[in-house]
């Protein structure tokens, strides 16, 4: 399958109160699926927001808590569901993505390894070691999160692995809206694929969410961005326009790995 309908779930997220935030997000991926969406991405911590400090009465082993539920949502509604959510393991404590598949399960994971300090996650969490991706049936995804946008070299690494498109959940806030969009943009065209941005609205304490979820082309081009608004961002891909950008602009091809930086 060439042609996918996705979904971001552009939304509020309130600190700590998952009923909430879960009722919010059951009724929004509802909404997607009555649109036709094959995928349906939520922001980062939709479930609790940046509520860190209770983190480990949040955070649920893979095969429970919240992550059982989106695995139930994607089976209901016969879709795959991303986003991220607080993860427990033994004693550590992640910000984990998920890839759910429609027939109920928790197909993928990746737990976010570069922790943003400025937010505390480094206080809080432990931070994962490794990037993933994964084959799907229609295309090959990584997983990122959020501040992983600012280091290339994972987008490089999903590039090289032959990802079609990369999904990045997040919790970007105000002043750096101008940095979000450039940096989104920036690692779709570099590595010639797919950028699924979901952000989150609204404001938690003292910090409001800019918003503007996009999805972005292998040529850069966006093809659907949101404002600050409570909305869902519905639009069509083509993922053979990876390997046509791919062969006129052979970026990965012509690229050198190694450097010898003279002083």
């Amino acid at each position: 399958m060439n042609a996918l309908t996705v979904s971001l779930v552009q939304m509020p997220i309130t600190v700590g109160e998952v009923s909430q935030n879960r009722e919010r997000a059951y009724a929004r991926v509802a909404e997607a699926a009555r649109r036709g969406s094959d995928l349906v991405v939520l922001p980062e911590l939709w479930a609790t927001g940046y509520d860190l400090e209770h983190a480990t009465q949040h955070a649920s082993p893979i095969d429970d808590g919240m992550f059982r539920t989106v695995a139930q949502w994607a089976h209901e509604f016969r879709l795959w569901l991303s986003g991220s959510l607080l993860e427990r393991d033994g004693a550590a404590i992640y910000n984990t993505a998920y890839l759910a598949s429609p027939d109920g399960r928790i197909w993928a994971t990746y737990r976010k390894m570069h922790l943003f300090r400025p937010m505390g996650e480094h206080r809080f969490l432990r931070a994962g070691d490794h990037p993933t991706v994964v084959e799907l049936p229609w295309g090959t995804v990584g997983l990122s999160i959020c501040y992983d946008v600012r280091f290339p070299e994972l987008f490089r690494a999903y590039a090289l692995q032959g990802a079609h498109l990369v999904i990045l959940p997040a919790e970007w806030p105000h002043p750096r809206l101008h940095h979000w969009r450039t940096l989104v943009q920036a690692r779709a065209i570099e590595n010639a694929l797919f950028v699924l941005a979901c952000n989150r609205v609204g404001t938690s304490g003292d910090t409001h969410f800019v918003g503007h979820s996009m999805v972005v082309s292998p040529w850069g081009e966006v093809l659907v961005e949101g404002g600050e608004q409570d909305v869902i961002l519905t639009t069509s891909i083509h993922l053979d326009e990876v390997e046509q950008s791919r062969s006129r602009i052979p970026v990965l091809q012509d690229r050198r790995s190694r450097y010898e930086v003279r002083r």
